[in-house]
């Protein structure tokens, strides 16, 4: 009787490990909008596709792919991967399809960790069509997948990638989210109602879908809403309030970095900026993350025993305070937030450095002519 239950038990694990996996691209068949969305998007880039990330996790391990975890989430090795017992494979589509649609939207819950969540994935059983979940009340099936409402998907879907990740020596390298947070803030934002139904056809006349472009900083619209930028002046001191309207900081991922370029200019010539050369020589400007290993700087965090970021949290508003020469009538004050997608560093370490990633990419300007 124990052998048989041991069997049964053996069998039904063996029949859900095989359970077929819709590639990325067998879902354009019905969502041909949200796939096009879904192609523009960093959701559809991975190992093959994303030379900073690849770059990145090749410095960190030529064995190892421990990023497989939320970047090749549906590998069908995942755990080789992670091991070091296996590679990332340009014929694998469980490897090519990055952050793919069929793992977003088989996420059964996401349970917290200390280093980082993990999202549990939904059992699907061999032979039968999986069942794919979503927010959508009463969703269509197709002869595909069954579809299915899930409270997951308001609540704590997006914590399960972009929550926080620390290193093996408990440093913080990737912070997003808090635990109070769910996700419905970061799909108000990231994932708008747009018009057209989520299908191809559209059977219940919904006439909208969430937006699968997951828009962010490289969307040039996009980044110009998160902050707000406020100048003020009285005699030698130039004030500047920013208020970082996200539910996220201001820096999250630590190759990047943004900040401040302030002029004053008087007629054609700028009689005051806040930095000569390199932005960083504005400390309180510069908002990135830095990391030591035993006391040492490091770039890339893998193996960092320390770190620190300037950063503003979300929702925090900070004032800026510059000394600046006594200003005129007509002198014009500009602010800008830049962003680079990599440090010079970064690119320095990892051989980009020819690359565009550290192009000054303008976020917002603001102005003043003073009266």
């Amino acid at each position: 009787m124990v052998f048989l239950q041991i069997f049964i038990l053996f069998i039904s694990i063996f029949s859900f490990s095989q359970a077929k996996y819709l590639d990325n691209h067998s879902c354009n068949e019905c969502h041909e909008k949200i796939y096009e969305e879904y192609q523009t998007s960093h959701h559809a880039k991975g190992y093959f596709n994303d030379t900073l990330h690849r770059k990145i996790a090749d410095k960190v391990s030529t064995k190892k792919y421990e990023c497989a975890t939320c970047h090749m989430p549906m590998a069908d090795n995942i755990d080789d991967l992670i091991s070091g017992k296996a590679r990332p494979d340009k014929a694998n589509k469980t490897h090519t399809d990055a952050i793919s649609c069929y793992f977003c939207h088989t996420i059964a819950y996401v349970k917290n960790a200390h280093k980082f969540n993990v999202n549990t994935k939904a059992r699907q059983a061999k032979n039968y069509k999986p069942t794919l979940y979503g927010r959508l009340s009463n969703p269509d099936d197709s002869d595909k997948h069954s579809s299915a409402s899930n409270p997951v998907y308001a609540k704590k879907v997006c914590m399960g990638c972009h929550s926080h990740k620390l290193n093996d020596n408990n440093v913080t390298i990737f912070r997003a989210m808090d635990k109070k947070q769910d996700s419905e803030g970061c799909i108000k934002c990231h994932m708008p109602e747009i018009a057209g139904g989520a299908e191809k056809m559209d059977k219940r006349a919904r006439g909208w879908h969430a937006s699968h472009k997951f828009l962010g900083i490289h969307d040039e619209a996009f980044r110009k809403t998160g902050m707000d930028i406020n100048i003020t002046v009285k005699g030698k001191k130039l004030k500047i309030k920013l208020t970082n309207k996200m539910e996220h900081p201001l820096i999250i991922q630590p190759a990047r970095v943004k900040f401040l370029k302030i002029t004053v200019k008087r007629g054609d010539k700028v009689i005051w900026s806040n930095y000569t050369k390199e932005a960083e020589e504005d400390k309180q400007g510069y908002f990135a993350y830095s990391f030591q290993q035993k006391g040492h700087p490091v770039i890339i965090p893998a193996t960092a025993t320390d770190g620190s970021a300037n950063n503003i949290a979300a929702k925090e508003s900070r004032i800026l305070e510059y000394e600046v020469p006594v200003l005129q009538t007509g002198d014009v004050v500009t602010v800008g937030l830049y962003v680079q997608f990599a440090k010079n560093a970064c690119t320095k370490v990892i051989s980009l450095e020819e690359s565009n990633l550290t192009d000054e990419v303008l976020m917002k300007e603001v102005k003043i002519v003073l009266p």
